[in-house]
């Protein structure tokens, strides 16, 4: 009863959250486009941040952004994109435009001196990546912030499910992301081939930086990648399944699936395989060695602040290594499982509360950077960024599909 209650308390706050008194010199925000997925990324979050208020918004239907704006309580509308980064007052940015359209407004912030948080997938391929994140602007001292949110790093949950991996000993890795198919239409910009779209690009690129984080290095090969296509484009992959060889034999796995059954939860799973590795042990006859195997699985790791489990499962095998009979003694498996909604949970002196969303989180951490504070050092870099891109350029090449057209996106097709 007790975890019940607890889950619809902090569901309930994490949806429906109180809004703190604002500092006089909280980051003001403005967004461009009116997309629904800013309510959970920003609008709310920013409602328990003390120094996050998000001011003005703007979209390409004036009669959209006023809408919109009285909906989530945002004080201004502005007449364009343009004129939100003109604004002195706006401090930064949370741009959640077509994938298409991210680099050309992302660089158009930043020279304009805002600070960006900008929707996944920051960019649509790795010339666009080089191009962007190693731009000079972001060379220059002082510097504003660029974040693509990637904001399943940011939580406890994943951050303590990272402690339990041996990245010595690692074997395989699996990562499964799965939606059903009412939550994206057949006709959204996300599988749209010159909006930036396609699976890999979006729901995949979860999967895949899952891969890179867990094994801490990047793919020396895509070694396989089949794909479904999108049933109104061709050019653009619905679901994918892609291997990929890690440097010392480490075999990282995606599956991954923008419109499965509708009868299906939507599904983010991290599955890690470790290697057999020798255990000492005194109490051992001569003769015996004992090996151990863990699998550790974090279940939802996307949405872990919802609900999630950390699944650890550890198998251990006595084996007889010498004389003429050699082989197991005995096999034996210890299995447990773990939930961390907060820092505190996993052991760190780090703030947060139950019902902070992965998101909430994030900006915890983007206001730090803006700021020049320390934080708590969990970061999507530049550098992670263009590797990022690097990845999903290697799936699709394998999967022989073309990679999405570089450079902006007419705005008449923009769906914000």
């Amino acid at each position: 009863m007790a975890s019940l209650l607890g889950f619809v308390a902090r569901n309930w706050q994490m949806s429906s959250p109180s809004e703190v008194p604002k500092a006089p010199n909280a980051l003001k925000f403005g967004i461009l486009g009116a997309a629904n997925i800013a309510k959970s990324v920003l609008i709310n979050p920013a409602k328990t941040h003390p120094e996050v208020k998000v001011q003005a918004v703007a979209a390409r239907d004036k009669h959209r952004a006023v809408a919109y704006a009285n909906k989530h309580g945002i004080t201004q509308v502005h007449e364009s994109y343009d004129a939100i980064l003109d604004d002195p007052s706006i401090d930064a940015v949370y741009i959640p435009l077509p994938s298409s359209l991210h680099c050309e407004w992302v660089l158009k912030a930043l020279n304009k001196g805002k600070h960006v948080l900008v929707e996944k997938p920051a960019v649509v391929n790795a010339i666009e990546a080089e191009a962007l994140f190693q731009s000079p602007v972001l060379q220059k001292p002082n510097a504003p912030i660029l974040l693509e949110a990637m904001h399943h790093r940011f939580q406890p949950s994943w951050q303590y499910f990272l402690s339990l991996v041996d990245r010595s000993s690692l074997d395989r890795v699996v990562s499964i992301g799965k939606l059903p198919s009412y939550i994206i239409p057949k006709t959204s910009v996300q599988l749209g081939y010159e909006t930036g779209g396609g699976n890999l690009l979006n729901l995949g690129t979860y999967g895949m930086c899952v891969l890179r984080e867990i094994i801490g290095a990047e793919p020396e090969e895509c070694t396989k990648c089949t794909i479904r296509k999108a049933p109104l484009n061709g050019l653009c992959d619905e679901a994918a399944e892609a291997n990929f060889r890690f440097p010392h034999g480490v075999v990282g796995e995606i599956v991954t699936d923008m419109r499965a059954s509708v009868f299906i939860l939507p599904t983010f799973i991290a599955s890690v395989v470790h290697k057999e590795v020798p255990v000492e042990d005194d109490r051992l006859c001569r003769g015996q060695k004992k090996f151990h195997i863990r699998k550790v699985t974090l279940n939802n790791f996307l949405m872990a602040a919802a609900w999630h489990r950390i699944d650890i499962e550890d198998e251990f095998i006595i084996k007889k290594v010498d004389g003429e009979t050699k082989g197991v003694i005995k096999r034996w498996t210890k299995k447990e499982s773990r939930k961390i909604y907060t820092f505190k949970d996993a052991g760190l002196d780090q703030p947060g509360e139950p019902f902070w969303s992965s998101w909430r989180h994030q900006l915890e951490q983007f206001v730090n950077r803006a700021r020049g504070r320390e934080g708590s050092g969990l970061w999507f870099s530049n550098e992670d960024s263009l590797k990022q891109a690097k990845i999903i350029d290697m799936a699709y090449e394998e999967a022989g599909l073309p990679l999405r057209p570089t450079g902006g996106f007419p705005h008449r097709h923009a769906s914000a």
